[in-house]
């Protein structure tokens, strides 16, 4: 059964889920570090630099720099290739499995705190404020289209920046 969310929900649920996983004492990977492991982990092996490069359309230099932080974690490994001694295979680990597990787990929370299809009601994680019903954009059927977000985000005039800083 697929769950219907509006942008909004979809954002509270990543936020939520991104400050349980800052208050965990676990490491604060980047995006890029993330995206890595999560493609070594849901997505079949043998996984090469090469391979996730291409997969993650970056540089081979920002796979390998992601891979050596992810290593020092323990989060993944790198292996010699027996078949190809010019390859590196990117290996799971548990301890990576452990903390992509926790990590889950926090989302599934984080998302079962959501109402219905429209609602932004119940809590999530313990110590996160929910959005309610009515307090922001696409909270109401009412709320269509690209004004719905009058009133919670800068213009893009705000964010540009002067050519001096």
């Amino acid at each position: 059964m697929g769950v219907t969310l509006n942008e909004l929900q979809a954002l509270d649920i990543w936020r939520r889920a991104i400050v349980a996983g800052v208050r965990r004492d676990a490491p604060d990977l980047s995006t890029r570090q993330m995206a890595l492991l999560l493609s070594v982990y849901l997505t079949p092996p043998p996984h090469t630099v090469r391979g996730l490069a291409e997969a993650l359309k970056v540089s081979k230099p920002a796979i390998t720099r992601a891979v050596d932080r992810l290593s020092e974690f323990d989060y993944v490994r790198r292996k010699k290739d027996e078949n190809d001694r010019r390859s590196v295979l990117i290996q799971r680990t548990v301890r990576g499995s452990v903390f992509l597990r926790e990590y889950g787990e926090i989302i599934a929370e984080t998302a079962r705190g959501v109402e219905g299809p429209r609602g932004l009601g119940a809590a999530g994680p313990p110590g996160l404020p929910p959005l309610t019903p009515g307090s922001g954009p696409g909270s109401r059927a009412t709320d269509s289209g690209p004004d719905r977000w009058a009133g919670w985000f800068p213009p893009p005039s705000a964010l540009a920046l002067s050519p001096s800083g």
